[in-house]
């Protein structure tokens, strides 16, 4: 692991993504999945489950039966012919994802997503599709998690029958993800003095961009090995306010969610500090809180490109700690 080669893959970020829109413009990668799906199982560790997380309630509230396992964990769903297994390996050797997904082999319809051409994980799998996101150098997934964030919004169009411009949205994330590498020397400093606390930062996300939040932590805990964690918003109420009582309380919120408003009351309350990172929603940083700021970034009022964009600011912070911690 290294922190200059990993800032030079985020770096790297809007033109990874620009060629996977071509991609997928040219095929569909997903135009093999048998007729006769009738559940979803998406398997995986770390990055991959955050991914796979938001990718099956996306699949649910379409009406899809669709569900995010931990690969480790000891019971399943049961092997089947219309069962879709999607296991997910940016590396293609978790030892995890391979365990559990011996159960499934021959006995469902297995889709190896990974970065890595004949690895372990595409050993006896039906479909194989490419993430397409480069060789991360720094060895920390941060493309590959992006890459497989659009592929499953591909996946999830070609599951429900609905005509999506994944193509467009992947280009549209491209320039996002563009305006803040451009914009750093303007918003990064600031945001590294506000989130640079004793006690690490805590990212919040709604929901449907849970893995945000998650990759966010992970960001902070993988390269400069500070604490963070991840909750989302409305759960926040009821688990992570307390911290806000006796800690250095310092937070990344990712708005979007109906419960902002509810978290930043107690925000305000404890004097905690806050980033509010895209389309500031009522209630996100409402009253001019202390310590709270608001970055914005080209498309960050759609969702979708949030999603696939946002993460980008806790990496570039988790970069440079990283950076001045190694040197």
């Amino acid at each position: 692991m290294n922190p200059e080669l990993f800032l030079a893959d985020l770096e790297a970020k809007p033109a990874a993504l620009a060629a996977l829109a071509a991609t997928l413009e040219e095929r569909d990668p997903f135009e093999d999945i048998p007729r006769e799906v009738r559940r979803v199982v998406f398997l995986g560790m770390g990055s991959s489950r955050y991914a796979a997380g938001v990718a099956a309630l996306r699949l649910r509230a379409a009406g899809v039966d669709a569900v995010a396992e931990y690969a480790s964990a000891a019971l399943g769903h049961p092997p089947s012919r219309d069962t879709l297994v999607v296991a997910i390996s940016a590396t293609g050797g978790s030892r995890e994802t391979l365990d559990a997904l011996a159960r499934h082999r021959g006995r469902s319809t297995v889709l190896a997503l990974t970065n890595t051409a004949g690895s372990p994980v595409t050993e006896g799998a039906d479909l194989v599709v490419d993430m397409a996101a480069g060789e991360e150098r720094g060895g920390v997934s941060c493309r590959t998690f992006q890459h497989t964030l659009a592929l499953l919004l591909a996946l999830q169009a070609r599951l429900t029958g609905v005509k999506a411009d994944v193509p467009g949205l992947v280009r549209r994330a491209a320039e996002a993800n563009a305006d803040l590498l451009d914009r750093r020397g303007v918003w990064l400093a600031d945001a590294l003095t506000l989130l640079d606390g004793p006690h690490g930062v805590y990212a919040i996300a709604p929901a449907e961009r849970l893995s945000s939040a998650e990759q966010s932590a992970l960001m902070v805990r993988e390269g400069p090995r500070r604490p963070a964690d991840a909750c989302e918003t409305g759960d926040w109420a009821h688990v992570d306010v307390y911290l806000t009582k006796t800690l250095d309380y310092r937070a990344i919120l990712f708005p979007g969610s109906r419960y902002d408003g509810q978290a930043m009351e107690w925000v305000r309350q404890r004097g905690s500090a806050v980033l509010a990172v895209g389309g500031a929603t009522e209630g996100a940083v409402k009253g001019a809180l202390e310590g709270a700021r608001t970055l914005r970034y080209a498309g960050d009022e759609d969702a979708d490109v949030a999603l696939l964009t946002e993460t980008l600011v806790a990496e570039l912070v988790a970069a440079t700690w990283w950076s001045g911690s190694a040197a």
